[in-house]
């Protein structure tokens, strides 16, 4: 697979896996909790897959790459915490985790968009980026206090369930940052992308007239050598 195809690729599987992870995270009335966990799960499967991709892509190793393989092992990290069968409190804190090396891995890649903000499509994924980073921490926060909530038992269950709304609506809203900071940087790889490839074109293009013009000078050389009379002494 093409590079440029496999990084818009790859970019176009964590988005759609951000925006499947956030359905999953929101309390529909209309799904059960199975589903969205299931959701919550592909989503995750989605952005690990699209991440790696978008780390393959880059062939040296650069701020990019390291922050997209920190993605990528973030999400690994929730998807264990999801599917093996451990206590309440280590899938938990699994799942905190795995937000913290996501939140970790954008903030890597944020500082390599940094370094060249020149492009304007840069700021696309600058600010992609800096709202996954926003988000994944919202989520690492939410899971912080309803794991610090489950070790308290002497509360009113009013008091609970005020609780356990409030860490709702905070991992719904970084759920639903970091999906909008996804699509966003999407917007900006598939614009970069394209730049380069017009880019790449262009010098083609250019490389090609260079050498036709070469050809035909060389061409007329030829013909004015061939036209000019021997001379015998």
């Amino acid at each position: 697979m093409d590079n440029q195809l496999k990084e818009i690729f790859g970019a176009w599987l964590a988005a759609i896996g951000t925006v499947t992870a956030a359905v999953g995270s929101t309390p529909f009335r209309s799904l059960g909790n199975s589903f969205r966990k299931d959701l919550n799960l592909i989503g995750n499967e989605l952005q690990a897959v699209g991440n790696a991709l978008e780390a393959d892509r880059q062939g040296e190793e650069n701020l990019e790459r390291l922050g997209n393989e920190l993605q990528s092992v973030g999400n690994v990290t929730v998807i264990s915490g999801l599917v093996i069968d451990f206590k309440d409190t280590t899938q938990q804190k699994l799942i905190i985790s795995g937000n913290w090396i996501q939140a970790l891995g954008g903030a890597t890649a944020l500082g390599d968009e940094f370094q060249d903000t020149s492009n304007i499509n840069e700021i696309y994924n600058i600010i992609g980026n800096l709202l996954q980073v926003i988000g994944n921490s919202l989520q690492a926060l939410s899971g912080v206090n309803e794991l610090k909530a489950s070790y308290i038992d002497n509360k009113d269950s009013s008091e609970k369930e005020e609780d356990n709304n409030s860490i709702w609506s905070l991992d719904v809203v970084g759920s639903w940052i970091q999906a909008v900071g996804s699509v966003i940087s999407l917007i900006g790889q598939i614009q970069e992308e394209s730049e380069e490839q017009s880019n790449e074109n262009e010098e083609n293009d250019s490389t090609d007239s260079d050498e036709k013009h070469d050809n035909t000078s060389q061409d007329d050389r030829r013909k004015y050598e061939n036209g000019i009379p021997n001379k015998h002494f």
